[in-house]
């Protein structure tokens, strides 16, 4: 079970915006990661609990952030419903979409489990509902996921394979790489893997 710690950052500037805690597992039924989220100064800042089916699906997503939650699911495209700060008023949406993103590493190693593509795969255009921060607001956008290449890298547990992505917003057709070991994000636009207790988890 992976354990460790992510630091995030603004993708343009650089700003700190916090670190994110985690575990993760595969399981007989899928995928699961949980993580706490605090602020640059130590505060808790929300949480993120995300498990998957074998298929790479989202069936169940609770994202916390300040007061403000989300509970999802892939069901008719995916489905979400958003509550506010007093707890009063919750909105129910859907999306004809293939799964959910944001900020945290999870959505990247979700959305290669469920792409599933090899570096003989053509680019692949994938719909994603993103949550954005600071309170939780959807909104559907359209990505291009490419695996360039596969590398093993030695390290004293056995090699570990890389994988390297490609990722295209379609909307602005701005490029990024996205680095992945087994159920681990190395390092991606405002993300960087600090701290990692076990070795990242083989998928079957």
């Amino acid at each position: 079970m992976p354990r460790g710690r992510y630091s995030l950052h603004d993708p343009h500037d650089h700003t700190p915006l916090g670190e994110e805690h985690f575990h993760c597992a595969p399981g007989p039924s899928g995928w699961r990661y949980v993580s706490q989220r605090t602020t640059p100064s130590g505060t808790p800042a929300g949480s993120v609990d995300l498990a998957l089916d074998d298929r790479g699906r989202p069936i169940r997503l609770e994202l916390h952030a300040g007061d403000w939650q989300v509970r999802a699911a892939a069901l008719n495209g995916v489905t979400w419903v958003r509550t506010d700060p007093t707890g009063t008023h919750a909105t129910e949406d859907n999306a004809p979409a293939h799964a959910f993103t944001g900020t945290s590493p999870a959505f990247l190693i979700a959305t290669a489990r469920l792409l599933r593509l090899t570096p003989a795969s053509p680019a692949t255009r994938v719909r994603l509902v993103a949550f954005t921060d600071p309170v939780l607001a959807p909104r559907t956008l359209d990505q291009s996921w490419a695996l360039l290449k596969s590398e093993a890298h030695a390290t004293d547990n056995g090699p570990l394979i890389v994988d390297e992505y490609q990722v295209t917003a379609l909307d602005t057709g701005e490029q990024h790489p996205v680095h992945i070991t087994g159920d681990v994000v190395l390092s991606a636009p405002g993300i960087e893997l600090e701290h990692l207790e076990t070795p990242p988890s083989t998928f079957a």
